[in-house]
């Protein structure tokens, strides 16, 4: 198949098991795309891109629609400014435009953080590099296959 997801394609030379979900018209929602992928909500993980420094950028997964707190972002990084990479920014670092970024097959290497309640789920579905498409795989193997990542507490606890 020739219509391969740049992500899925990273995580078959990786060795890493998955499979690619598309879905049949346009995701407008969290609750839409777990919806028609069988997932809850919080299987949901998105991919969001910060600028920490110039030309310095950091990824963060964070599981459905919790919020990343920026007082915890910055503690962490031990940052006392940080922004989102711009539209721009995050198709120049990562390769894949807003709405499709996958941690997997980025245009560069990135330091990645996983929010804790990612790994909460023992199934869950991420950006593949392509519009309407998502990943679905085990938390274990997100883990196994970012080089760079941590495993830290992003979002306020409810």
């Amino acid at each position: 198949m020739n219509d391969t997801p740049p992500a899925s394609l990273a995580l078959k030379k990786l060795g890493v098991p998955h499979r690619v979900f598309r879905h049949e018209g346009q995701v407008n929602s969290f609750e839409q795309a777990a919806a028609e992928r069988g997932q809850r909500p919080s299987q949901v993980v998105r991919s969001i891109l910060f600028r920490i420094g110039e030309d310095d950028f950091i990824m963060a997964l964070v599981a459905g629609p919790a919020q990343i707190s920026w007082k915890k972002l910055r503690q962490h990084l031990g940052q006392s400014r940080l922004t989102m990479a711009t539209e721009d920014e995050v198709l120049e670092v990562t390769g894949y435009r807003v709405g499709t970024v996958s941690p997997f097959g980025l245009a560069r290497p990135l330091k990645v953080l996983i929010d804790a309640g990612v790994m909460n789920e023992e199934e869950i579905s991420i950006g593949s590099g392509v519009r309407n498409t998502a990943i679905i795989l085990k938390s274990a193997d997100l883990r196994r296959a970012i080089r760079e990542l941590e495993i830290v507490q992003l979002v306020e606890s409810a």
